[in-house]
């Protein structure tokens, strides 16, 4: 098992589902979250984790400090 307690093959296959970046797993910040799987990629939206599983839905995303497009787009 890797960071948050999601395995390593997890990781590896995983994508930001706004802008299919790599995601970042980061401890947690906020009340009732495991950590987060942060995007590296273009919209630098921040996912929770929730016991063990990501919540890898756009409109849990959460932007994040810099984030260029943290702004969901329809479709």
């Amino acid at each position: 098992m890797s960071a948050l307690g999601l395995s390593e093959k997890l990781l590896e296959i995983i994508v930001c589902p706004q802008c299919h970046g790599d995601l970042l797993p980061v401890e947690a910040t906020v009340p009732d979250q495991d950590g987060e799987l942060v995007c590296q990629g273009e919209c630098g939206l921040a996912y929770p984790v929730r016991d063990g599983i990501p919540v890898l839905l756009i409109d849990e995303g959460r932007p994040t400090k810099g984030s260029s497009k943290a702004q969901p787009t329809e479709g």
